[in-house]
């Protein structure tokens, strides 16, 4: 047994019964990890994978638009574990002012996700270490609207939460106790600012999860956070360049192993098997990613040559396409706000390219019509779909 490496169980008093928290010692593990043999080798590929994924977006004509998706994608999966219906199509046609067809709720929650992201990465961008201050805006965001807005945004939870169970006293696992909050999360930002040893990139964002994760230092939203800081901290490293690798599909496939491997790493210390674990879904949601960047690249310049074939239309139909990149679910009012096409030039060109069957008009209704660019859509709602939780 490693337990008293990886922590200690302490007794405590709450809502009216006493139950075990769980404190966990500081990183790095002790002792260190073992990355060797077929480990080190996955830890090799899946560095080659991330170089791939980075290479890849430097072919992007415009990697704004493609963030611009793949952060809501990441979203939508992310809000999906925490229990929400939303899917990718409806947080569009929300954002775009349409009704979705499920819960408001959450599709604010899902929108929510989206600005605590943009909002880390520009904290980030912005000079902002990777530190607990950057964890709790994120978190303030995360919170601001909505459901979860009660549950003190931005700020370290003041009374005992757990996991599982209807009570502390039947909880899966009880986190550190209030008062031992802040210092868990201190020696956690010692951690990722190389104190006292600097980590590989990879295996501290592996450790650094595991760690926010047994902590749980919010009321709510503590998985989203936690998967937030995935992403974040290989950008603040310098691993990618673009956030443009998300572990929530790879999180919400797996999501028995993961919670069970979260579990037996606080038992009996068996840190390699999450590694194994963690590594494995990088390089598949790389590859994955990689894949994905390639398949749009090439649908946009395919139907790029389509349109070309339109006959006169076709100028102003690239620039209608141009916008659908940008926002692929649009309204006529939108399309020229980006294109500065007359609303008759645009609708024409809208018409257009409805007839080769590249958008498709989604709303039903006379006024306010909303398109979808259909293949597009598709390719990225891979792995959204509500039915597959």
């Amino acid at each position: 047994m490693k337990r008293e490496e990886t922590g200690q169980y302490i007794t405590i008093s709450t809502v009216g019964e006493k139950c075990k928290a769980f404190v966990p010692a500081p990183l790095p593990p002790k002792p260190d990890l073992q990355i060797k043999g077929d480990l080190r080798a996955l830890l090799d590929q899946t560095l080659l994978a991330l170089g791939r994924l980075d290479s890849t977006t430097l072919l992007l004509p415009d990697t704004d638009i493609f963030l611009y998706l793949y952060v809501r994608k990441e979203a939508v999966l992310s809000s999906q574990i925490e229990g929400t219906q939303s899917s990718l199509s409806e947080l569009l046609l929300f954002e775009m002012g349409g009704t979705p067809g499920s819960s408001l709720d959450d599709v604010q929650e899902v929108s929510n996700y989206v600005a605590a992201m943009n909002h880390g990465l520009r904290l980030l961008k912005n000079g902002l270490p990777l530190s607990v201050r950057l964890m709790r805006e994120m978190h303030k965001v995360l919170l601001s609207r909505g459901r979860g807005s009660d549950k003190q945004p931005g700020q370290f939870r003041k009374s005992q939460n757990w996991i599982g169970g209807t009570r502390p006293g039947n909880a899966s696992f009880v986190p550190p106790p209030p008062d031992r909050v802040a210092e868990c999360m201190g020696q956690l930002e010692k951690f990722l600012h190389n104190i006292p040893v600097k980590y590989p990139t990879l295996l501290k964002a592996a450790v650094a999860h595991i760690q926010f994760e047994t902590i749980h230092p919010f009321l709510d939203g503590n998985g989203r956070v936690g998967r937030l800081l995935i992403t974040v901290l290989l950008c603040a490293e310098g691993i990618l360049k673009e956030p443009m690798l998300y572990l929530s599909l790879f999180f919400k496939t797996h999501r028995q192993r993961y919670y069970n491997l979260l579990q037996q790493i606080r038992q009996d210390g068996d840190w390699e098997i999450w590694i194994e674990f963690f590594l494995t879904g990088v390089k598949q949601t790389a590859d994955k990613a990689t894949t994905t960047c390639s398949n749009l690249i090439n649908l946009a310049q395919e139907d790029r040559n389509r349109i070309h074939k339109i006959g006169r239309a076709a100028s102003s139909g690239l620039r209608v396409h141009n916008a659908l990149l940008r926002r692929p679910i649009i309204s006529i009012a939108r399309i020229c706000e980006i294109t500065g096409l007359w609303t008759t030039s645009a609708a024409n060109a809208v018409g257009h390219l409805e007839k080769i069957g590249m958008i498709k008009e989604i709303t039903g209704a006379k006024r306010n019509r909303l398109y979808s660019y259909v293949d597009y859509v598709e390719i990225l709602n891979k792995g959204t779909e509500v039915a597959a939780i």
